[in-house]
């Protein structure tokens, strides 16, 4: 059995590096604690794969269940049922000759940047394999040089990077079309890897209760022993505390859930009315902000940014637009 002195030590490496939010390009332990350390994928839905309840705020037209009446009546019901449709139709599915015939995601549960992975494989119904990787060993991960997650293996061949994967599945789903294209998708997409990320740790790590309050979701989900579970959620969540006060002074954060609040606001800005920022449907930018919340939606950071911003509401339509994971079983 490994000793606690080093499991504490390499708790201590791994904390520093899955919590420094830096973008997908930077190096392997600057990106394995902020990928660790924010939250699982949403669950599954309760009455449909496709459909699934949801924390955050009723998106933009559609009604609440409840009306002051208590019922929604005949009208009520219709509009609530075309709304769904309305947003149900802005999946797309690709071309079953497009599709690859393996795909397997190495990742951590509670990681942004895989979770921007799997928001593009769900919206599109690709099916996918999920390996957890323990953050501490990586033993799931020694057959590959590139010692971070995530990885997505296609049809035996290694893609790297949650950015790059995305622009290059999108290029295989969508071979007639151009990826980022257009100038306003491609500025929103380099947004969440240049400023949105860098934001999450110092407001899940802000205070001593929200860094366990973290850290116990982490370690609840992600591929731990128990003794690397019971020694990480602690060591870990005293070390990010302290890591995070380094991040804001780094990143020029004076008030954590300000800077959260503004970013929310400011991806709210840039719809400018619209259902999505790729219009009627989600773009690749759309996914990448909604890959990168998703995970902090059950921890106090992301509820206060639902309850006191706008984004609620386009999260909710982004949950009905994504649908169901498209996971299968190993």
């Amino acid at each position: 059995m490994r000793r606690a002195p080093s499991l504490l030590s390499s708790s201590r490496h791994i904390s520093r590096a899955l919590l420094t939010p830096v973008n997908s390009t930077a190096s392997a332990g600057n990106q394995t604690v902020l990928r660790a350390a924010i939250g699982p994928a949403a669950a599954s839905a309760s009455s449909s794969p496709r459909f699934k309840s949801s924390p955050f705020n009723s998106p933009a037209g559609v009604p609440s269940v409840s009306s002051r009446s208590g019922c929604l009546g005949l009208a009520g019901s219709l509009s609530f049922s075309m709304a769904l449709v309305t947003v149900a139709e802005s999946k797309e599915p690709p071309s079953r000759d497009l599709l690859p015939k393996e795909v397997v995601l190495y990742q951590y549960e509670a990681c942004p940047f895989c979770n921007k992975v799997k928001a593009f494989l769900d919206y599109h119904d690709i099916p996918y394999k999920v390996v957890e990787v323990n953050p501490l060993s990586k033993k799931e991960i020694k057959w590959s040089e590139y010692q971070k997650v995530p990885i997505l293996v296609v049809d035996g061949e290694q893609l790297i990077n949650s950015s790059d994967i995305m622009k290059n599945m999108s290029s295989r789903i969508h071979p007639e079309s151009s990826v980022l294209a257009a100038e306003e998708e491609a500025k929103w997409f380099r947004w969440v890897d240049d400023h949105l990320v860098h934001v999450l740790s110092p407001n899940i790590y802000r205070t001593t209760s929200e860094a366990l309050e973290s850290f116990d979701y982490i370690t609840k989900n992600g591929n731990f022993t128990w003794l690397e579970r019971c020694t990480s959620k602690y060591a870990g969540a005293a070390i990010m505390y302290f890591v995070s006060m380094k991040l804001k002074k780094k990143y020029n954060i004076t008030d954590e859930r300000g800077a959260l609040y503004e970013a929310a606001e400011t991806w709210i800005k840039a719809l400018d009315g619209r259902d999505f920022l790729g219009g009627s449907r989600p773009n690749l930018a759309d996914l990448a902000v909604f890959g990168v919340l998703r995970p902090i939606r059950h921890l106090s950071a992301g509820k206060d940014m639902v309850q006191n911003t706008g984004i609620g509401e386009w999260l909710q339509r982004m949950e009905l637009a994504v649908g169901g994971s498209s996971r299968v079983e190993s």
